[in-house]
């Protein structure tokens, strides 16, 4: 079957819920993949931050092999020997006491929600049913109908009411508006370090510090939304990392299987996530054995391979090669790391389906950016390859 085949069976069995470039990959290996025609391409999505240790990397490839021959999944109704040395690591490298293993960030997210809100009656008092979350106008934390209830998005809103109450929403990058916005009912306020699918926001330096001091003031949950920013992606283990601020809670993913399997986490202090008793919140396939296992060869390849230095230092690279690009048709580059944002003054996609054909994917976001983060075991040869591609594509337009 050739591409044009799949794409097919994809528009006709699969209900519209994407509009994906069209390229039909078959396998990767690194930061390169091939489509079923055989033609090679960079990754410079990384599957939105989840492919950080590159495609099919052969320690997690081993890891999740040996697994898979042993057992993979035994519900939270029993012990597995995977679990606690998975979350007693990822504990260990974040400097957080407690995680609750889930699968998916929006599952992690929905987990911050719930013992975001339980901390508030059990430990704020704030009175039942009244617990207020803040979170900023161009969020993305998933799709969940609660999770929609606080996005400023309105196609991601229509026709999915009725949604859940107790969200308020204030402008990204502006501490004093969320300063004014918290009432006694505030329990938590949940915020991206760097909005990714909003156009890879930067907030303005030390916005996330001054974030942390009114919440510290006001005895309110700091909570990090770091399931694309987080374990290496812009330069520092954690995006809060660059200010030198600790969230009260984290949520991690993506990354966090190396792009094996589904596995996320929420991470907290006892005092917070020693709150959920037996019965209050659980998954069945949250910590299971396989994914335990890839996501602790996942950490260790992070570690082991210095991919957050690499971050740092390629991204710069990277960033700088795309600064020297002179053209009208660029409004702005932006980012972090391997995180970065070409903001264009007209609409992104075409760039983006050129930059295919040329060999290069990466997808658009927020309408005029085109989004730039490659598997951070990239090298700067291979960028100097992309930037060949990339630089005549984005300044003589498309």
């Amino acid at each position: 079957m050739k591409s044009q085949d799949y794409i097919k069976l994809d528009d006709t069995y699969a209900a519209h819920t994407y509009h994906p470039i069209e390229v039909v990959i078959d396998r990767g290996e690194g930061v390169w993949v091939y489509d079923v025609e055989g033609n090679r391409y960079l990754d410079c999505l990384s599957a939105y931050s989840a492919v950080n240790q590159g495609h099919c990397h052969p320690r997690i490839l081993d890891a999740a092999t040996k697994q898979m021959h042993k057992v993979t999944l035994t519900s939270r109704a029993f012990y597995n020997d995977q679990m606690g040395p998975f979350l007693k690591q990822l504990c260990e490298l974040t400097g957080y006491e407690m995680a609750v293993p889930m699968n998916t960030g929006a599952e992690a997210v929905e987990t911050a929600i719930k013992i975001a809100r339980k901390w508030g009656y059990e430990v704020k008092g704030v009175p039942d049913n009244q617990a207020e979350i803040i979170a900023c106008v161009g969020n993305f934390a998933g799709r969940t109908t609660t999770i929609i209830s606080f996005t400023s998005e309105d196609q991601y809103k229509e026709h999915f009411g009725p949604l859940t109450p107790g969200f308020k929403l204030v402008p990204y990058g502006d501490a004093e508006a969320l300063a004014k916005a918290i009432t006694p009912n505030t329990v938590a306020f949940l915020v991206e370090p760097i909005q990714g699918e909003g156009g890879v926001n930067v907030p303005p330096a030390g916005y996330l510090k001054r974030v942390a001091e009114i919440c510290t003031a006001n005895n309110v949950l700091f909570m990090a939304d770091e399931i694309q920013t987080g374990l290496g992606r812009t330069g520092t283990l954690l995006c809060s990392d660059h200010e030198g601020v600790r969230p009260d809670v984290v949520t991690l993913g993506k990354a966090l299987s190396g792009g094996f399997y589904p596995v996320s986490a929420v991470l907290a202090d006892e005092r917070v996530l020693g709150l959920f008793r037996p019965g209050d919140h659980g998954s069945t396939f949250g910590g299971n054995p396989l994914g335990s296992a890839v996501a602790r060869a996942a950490l260790d390849v992070l570690i082991d391979e210095s991919l957050v230095e690499r971050s740092r230092e390629v991204g710069e690279y990277f960033m700088g090669r795309l600064r020297r690009i002179e053209s009208d048709n660029i409004k702005e580059v932006r980012g972090k790391g391997l995180l970065i944002g070409v903001e264009m003054t007209n609409e992104a996609r075409p760039y983006c389906d050129a930059l295919r054909d040329a060999g290069i994917l990466c997808k658009d976001t927020h309408g005029t950016v085109v989004r730039f983060a490659p598997p951070l075991v990239i090298t700067k040869e291979e960028i100097d390859w992309a930037m060949e591609r990339i630089e005549p594509i984005l300044a003589n337009g498309r």
